[in-house]
């Protein structure tokens, strides 16, 4: 069977019904009123519902298995930075010390790192500074506590954090940090 090619639809006569055409592609017979979209289905843009609600409970499922240990991570990582900012305060302060003969005091505080202290005790051999950026917050955005002679170490110092809480004691991280003498 040899099939014509498309065809507008003729009408042999004004008024007369459109007469079918043959579509090659089908291979059946079609009607005008029959759409060409309708039947082949024309590529479509964009998605439908049910695909939107697929990707995004997929989504929710692959963020409510990753948050959590994400998350996780966060904590850890502050406590970690707030245990290296000690140890490296700490050798600063005794850096401090090995110079002066002394800590800096309770008032002078960890600002003594970075200029020269006018109290007393003064330092008589000051090559501060002692540290090369200005003196950090703890990772939860509070001073360092700076204490010497110290409570715990009461021929040094004493030098921490009380973590997320503030307050004295906790877990995790409400957990406090410190040299610990």
């Amino acid at each position: 069977m040899v099939w014509k090619p498309l065809l507008p639809m003729r009408r042999p006569f004004p008024g007369s019904r459109p007469q079918p055409r043959r579509c090659a592609r089908a291979r059946v017979v079609m009607h005008q009123s029959v759409g060409y979209a309708f039947r082949f289905g024309r590529p479509r843009n964009g998605l439908t519902l049910i695909e939107l609600i697929v990707v995004l409970i997929v989504i929710g499922l692959l963020a409510g298995l990753v948050a959590p240990q994400i998350l996780g991570r966060v904590s850890e990582a502050r406590s970690t930075t707030a245990k290296a900012q000690i140890e490296l305060l700490g050798v600063a302060l005794e850096n401090y010390r090995l110079d002066n003969g002394t800590y800096p005091s309770t008032p002078q505080g960890l600002t003594a790192l970075r200029v020269k202290p006018a109290g007393s005790p003064v330092p008589m051999n000051w090559r501060g500074p002692y540290v090369r950026k200005t003196i950090p917050a703890d990772p939860w955005g509070r001073a360092y506590l700076y204490e010497s002679p110290g409570r715990v170490d009461r021929q040094g110092f004493d030098l921490g954090t009380l973590g997320r809480d503030g307050k004295p004691g906790g877990e995790d991280e409400d957990a406090d940090h410190g040299n610990g003498g």
